[in-house]
């Protein structure tokens, strides 16, 4: 018997090396197994060799206390791991009668699931699961008794003991099912209605649309119209730029009968200085950009560099080899600083994963990654790739330098995570820049094009933003590959993939649920009402009130999208929920809608010190002589790109009414006030 690819899993099943148990970095109760089967040959010598043996009874396998312990014979700090009369406690007393040999060496090689997707027609339902491996030495297995299935919704999906998914809730389920090392994702769909539903009518201008339509059609959910022009302009000016359309802007599309006119305007969006401050902004905060002590030099180098990169459409893959491989003066070479904006070699790799890759290697810091393929060794060899990094103002790489690799506790060898290692002796960063930006690399295009959907419809197509991995599959993965081929077909530009999402008929929804369609959360049936980002509602206040905000050493008339180091001083955008280096400034951050933010916006001066000051656009237009249907109508052009209806004009204007000149300017900015609190200005639909 092999002990690697016969016992492992028995262990694996019984949940003996889960993290819970003994596969906890210091194991439980002074025994210590490898997280997961991860490291056989430890394992082996844990069960077999440590204390002298103690664990296991050749003489009489029976009484071994391997056995004895996991089956609850003898007192066992855990629960009953193997059943007295159980496979596993049979498999694990042959291998013991047979000498408790390691056994022939063989490895698994490939591991298949079935089903991989499957539709069931009502819930309840069951459906059968099954999964074969194929090992080195050429057997072929039935190992679906040895696989640990999870669901990632145990209370919409369960598994019983004869290895059979019972379906509980209607809608996209996941399960995992991992044998050994490698893991596998099954996708379970009920349909969210009984009776079919036709969507081939629907309008598609592309082929997110084409996508989008078949997976609602299979999940039997009807989709909500079209978004009116007023909605849709300000929802894309919004995503493109951070910024609200201007009154003129917005009478003129409303008023144009144009039948180019959003291709237009969104092509105007994206050659625009704001879509080059917005982006630069976005990306700032995803590449973890700040101030260092006493050297904020750096941080205004970097910012420059990133922007000028934006506005002047350097692909991003150029930008990559650029950043991963930059050395110089910091304060001169913008692209340098990326080595700075972290303590160590390990916090590098990190950063490169999270950034790069959108996969979280630090989970395989202390073992291989549980859910992912990414090991011990590629965690710490491509930390290794980084070890030599001088960090200071004049970045350097070094002629020495390690990180150790916990799994051994030897000096990392550099390596490409998931390829091959690389010679101890060299500068590898070109080599994993040119592995990064590959065409045949599935994550950096899959990545960037998550987080360009994720930007403009307020969830990825895989959540979080951070987490690809085959365990935890995007809700349209056809899709997503198309979103990535036509990425890399199309240069590696940002612009043109947010053009073909942007003109998109599933963009273009509007946020109303329709019957048969309220629960959906992730399928795009409907639109997602989004918080604003704090930096963008503090310019959209900004844009309504006509007044800006003042950032310490920042120059008058600054935009809030416009700072790129999150450690710029500004109160306000701290309390609205501005990312935090704590927080990691990964998208997945959620805007604050906390107690302190609404009192903020309710009570404090970001809105009322602006809508009552004397040089602000609403005293402006009282200096001028404005009725009231002028000043109502402007203030709803700008929070809300649309003209003010009849019934608002007159509810306003009885609202406002008033002898007293004072209290009628008061009233004025209560409406105003009133604007800037709603959630209608506060979302984008």
């Amino acid at each position: 018997m092999s002990f690697d690819t016969e016992i492992i899993p028995v262990l694996t099943k019984s949940g003996c090396n889960s993290g819970a148990c003994h596969g906890a970095a210091a194991g439980r109760g002074g025994f210590h197994l490898s997280l997961l089967g991860a490291d056989p040959a430890l394992d082996y010598e844990a069960i077999v060799q440590a204390l002298e043996g103690r664990r296991i009874n050749l003489a009489h396998p029976e009484r071994s206390l391997i056995l004895l312990k996991a089956s609850e014979q003898i007192e066992h700090g855990g629960d009953v791991a193997l059943e007295s009369d159980g496979p596993g406690f049979e498999k694990v007393l042959h291998w013991l009668r047979l000498g408790a040999q390691r056994g022939p060496e063989r490895h698994l090689v490939t591991l298949d699931v079935s089903p991989t997707k499957h539709l069931v027609e009502g819930v309840p339902s069951e459906v059968p699961l099954r999964v074969v491996a194929k090992f080195s030495d050429g057997a072929e297995e039935d190992v679906t008794a040895w696989t640990l299935f999870h669901a990632a919704d145990p209370g919409s999906v369960e598994i019983d003991q004869s290895h059979r998914a019972r379906v509980l809730r209607r809608g996209q389920h996941v399960i995992v099912a991992r044998f050994l090392d490698q893991v596998r994702p099954i996708q379970i769909v009920a349909p969210l209605s009984d009776g079919p539903i036709n969507l081939q009518d629907e309008h598609r201008v592309n082929f997110i649309d084409h996508e989008v339509l078949r997976v609602l059609e299979d999940l039997r959910v009807p989709v909500s119209p079209a978004a009116t022009d007023s909605v849709w302009l300000r929802r894309v000016s919004l995503d493109l730029t951070g910024r609200l359309p201007e009154p003129a802007e917005t009478e003129e599309f409303l008023r144009s009968k144009a039948t180019d006119k959003r291709p237009e305007l969104v092509d105007s969006l994206l050659r625009s200085e704001a879509f080059a401050d917005y982006w630069t902004m976005r990306f700032s905060r995803l590449l973890r950009i700040h101030s260092l002590p006493n050297d904020h030099e750096g941080v205004r180098a970097y910012g420059e560099w990133l922007r000028t990169c934006i506005r002047n459409e350097i692909p991003l893959n150029v930008m990559a080899t650029e950043l991963l491989t930059a050395t110089g003066d910091s304060h001169v070479i913008g692209a340098a600083n990326f080595a700075r904006m972290v303590g160590d070699a390990r916090d590098h790799a990190e950063l490169v994963g999270q950034f790069f890759l959108g996969a979280r290697l630090g989970c395989a810091n202390c073992h291989n990654h549980p859910l992912d393929k990414w090991t011990q060794d590629d965690y710490h060899g491509l930390a290794a790739v980084f070890a030599r990094m001088d960090r200071g103002r004049d970045v350097r790489f070094l002629p020495r330098g390690d990180v150790t690799n916990l799994r051994t506790n030897q000096p990392a060898i550099p390596r490409i995570p998931g390829e091959r290692d690389l010679p101890v002796d060299g500068d590898h960063r070109f080599a994993v820049a040119d592995w990064l930006t590959s065409g045949q690399n599935q994550y950096f295009a899959k990545a960037t094009v998550n987080r360009l959907w994720r930007t403009m419809f307020g969830r990825g197509l895989v959540e979080p933003t951070d987490d690809l991995r085959d365990t935890n599959p995007a809700t349209h993965p056809a899709l997503l590959n198309q979103l990535a081929e036509d990425f890399i077909v199309n240069g590696y530009q940002i612009r043109k993939t947010l053009r073909i999402i942007a003109l998109s008929s599933t963009y273009g929804r509007q946020d109303g649920p329709v019957a048969g369609n309220e629960s959906d959360d992730r399928f795009y049936s409907h639109a997602f009402r989004r918080r604003l980002e704090p930096e963008v509602l503090m310019d959209a206040i900004a844009d309504v009130t006509g007044v800006h905000g003042e950032y310490q050493e920042r120059p008058a008339g600054t935009r809030a999208v416009q700072i790129v180091d999150v450690l710029q001083p500004s109160p306000s955008l701290d309390l609205l929920g501005r990312c935090s280096l704590a927080e990691g400034c990964d998208e997945t951050v959620v805007v604050s809608e906390g107690l302190a933010t609404k009192l903020h916006l309710l009570n404090g001066e970001l809105v009322n010190a602006r809508v009552a000051s004397p040089s602000g656009r609403l005293h402006r237009l009282i200096d001028e002589g404005k009725s009231d249907d002028i000043i109502i109508h402007d203030f709803y052009l700008r929070a809300f790109c649309c003209p003010p209806s009849k019934e608002e004009l007159t509810d306003w204007g009885q609202r406002m009414a008033d002898s007293d000149p004072l209290e009628h300017n008061r009233k004025r900015e209560d409406f105003v006030w009133s604007l800037l609190n709603s959630r209608k200005f506060l979302e984008n639909r």
